[in-house]
């Protein structure tokens, strides 16, 4: 039997060593990776909480059927716009669709568009039983797109600004109008243009919504 010598004994010592120093060097690189992946973590968590994601949805009912989004006044969507309003009752699907568009706890959105002045003139003629306004149709080829934000009652977060991303682009507002706590922001029409989803960005003081607006959705606007 060979009795080890001290070289022996050595070699063995170093292979030992090196062994243990793999382990640790893994260990301190899993502890690492632990780290960073809480980190990541808490961080997207924190961002959840200053960023909240919604969907859009409209109003239930919408007559009459429309799904060519929001567009300049023309012939199609003004007499769509006076069936619309023709319909009377107390609040019409098709004149109010964007009652809970974006529904978050601290803005409420109402948009305002060329079909929504025809169709809001001839409900509230209807509703008194008189005759739809003819001056509608010069007006509302003089009316964009304005989205007008309000807060919910009870909150304190208050606008400062609005844009719309659409196919990683962001479109700001061709004007803009600040009266705390609400504003308007009024918008060419291809910025609501149905040809992809958009997100309506809605900055607060303290949290910022983002919508996000299918395009299929976004057809049915008018």
């Amino acid at each position: 039997m060979r009795i080890p010598e001290n070289d022996d004994i050595n070699q063995s010592r170093g292979s030992w060593t090196g062994a243990s120093m793999l382990s640790a060097v893994s260990r301190r690189r899993e502890l690492r990776t632990a780290r960073i992946t809480a980190l990541a973590m808490l961080a997207a968590l924190a961002a959840g909480s200053a960023h909240a994601q919604i969907k859009a949805k409209l109003a239930a009912g919408l007559v009459p059927a429309w799904d060519k989004g929001i567009q300049p006044i023309n012939r199609d969507n003004y007499w769509n716009a006076v069936e619309c309003g023709k319909q009377g009752g107390e609040r019409p699907a098709c004149v109010f669709y964007d009652a809970d568009l974006c529904k978050n706890d601290d803005f409420v959105i109402a948009l305002f568009t060329p079909y929504k002045l025809v169709a809001y003139e001839v409900w509230q003629a209807t509703r008194k039983h008189q005759e739809p306004l003819t001056t509608s149709f010069g007006d509302a080829q003089k009316t964009r797109i304005t989205v007008g934000v309000t807060p919910v009652k009870g909150s304190k977060n208050t606008i400062t600004g609005l844009s719309i991303k659409r196919d990683g682009r962001v479109v700001r507002p061709a004007t803009q109008s600040l009266e705390p706590p609400g504003g308007r922001f009024i918008f060419d029409f291809p910025a609501f243009a149905p040809t992809a989803d958009i997100t309506i960005e809605l900055v607060g003081t303290s949290k910022t919504h983002r919508c996000l607006v299918e395009r299929p959705v976004l057809a049915l606007f008018r």
